[in-house]
């Protein structure tokens, strides 16, 4: 009989060591429950709550870039229509300013000969002859 009670005496030792861990797993998720709902839950909502700014504050961030990115687009087109018309108007201009030293060119040589031309008396008098002279009076 002693065979009969230890083996007896096993299977309620093993029943016992199942009930325990049965018990323990149920205590386990007891505990781990009490920890998701009432310990790391804060926690999990400050968090979801940061993200939340965040989330908003890139929001803006986007926009806000995505508006400056098409200000700078029409910044660039107005600085190239700017450089168009400067090269445009210095184009108008070249032949002008050519027209002009060609014209300066002519009185500079004219002034040149009225300096180099001597006369006596009165300067204002000869001045004034030199004058007439070049302007043809």
């Amino acid at each position: 009989m002693s065979a009969l009670f230890e083996q007896y005496r096993a299977a309620v030792i093993a029943g016992a060591v199942v009930v325990l861990l049965g018990l323990g797993g149920v205590v386990g998720g007891g505990v781990a429950y009490w920890l998701t709902a009432d310990h790391y839950r804060p926690v999990v909502e400050k968090l979801q709550d940061k993200v939340t700014a965040s989330a908003s504050t890139l929001a803006s961030c986007r926009t806000a870039s995505s508006t400056l990115e098409g200000q700078v687009g029409q910044q660039n087109s107005a600085l190239a229509d700017l450089r168009k018309a400067a090269e445009e108007r210095a184009k108008k201009a070249e032949p002008i300013q050519q027209q002009a030293a060609k014209t300066a060119g002519e009185d500079y040589q004219a002034a040149n000969r009225l300096q180099q031309e001597r006369t006596g008396g009165d300067p204002a008098a000869a001045a004034a002859a030199i004058i007439d002279k070049e302007l043809g009076l």
